[in-house]
């Protein structure tokens, strides 16, 4: 179960050091320029989120905690249909499978989080 919690610790990082250059790309095309090399800042900064998730989720795979590797990949290809939708639907399922994917990511990491507790007592 050690590995679980390095995961997770290894997780948040990923997804701190995702946030800030999300972020920083936001702060840039509101402050400097609306464009990062001809491309929308903030366009920039959601596919950064994308690949985030996409990134977290291969953390998982990697350690062996298939349950948050779906999830967090469930959680990327919902990005992927919000960014390269071309209709309502598409980002519609994408905006679904965000929700859907944040919300196993939560149940799971309650339960593995409640499981460590439980073993450290």
């Amino acid at each position: 179960m050690t590995e679980t919690i390095e995961t997770v610790d290894v997780q948040g990082t990923a997804i701190g050091v995702g946030t800030v250059i999300a972020m920083a790309c936001l702060v840039y095309g509101t402050v400097v320029s609306r464009t990062i090399v001809g491309i929308e800042a903030t366009t920039i900064a959601m596919w950064v989120f994308a690949g985030t998730f996409l990134a977290v989720g291969t953390l998982h795979a990697a350690y062996g905690s298939g349950s948050l590797a779906w999830g967090y990949g469930g959680a990327a290809a919902g990005w992927l249909f919000v960014l390269l939708g071309t209709s309502s639907v598409q980002i519609g399922i994408g905006l679904l499978l965000l929700g859907l994917s944040g919300a196993y990511i939560l149940l799971v990491s309650r339960r593995l989080r409640s499981e460590a507790a439980s073993e450290a007592a």
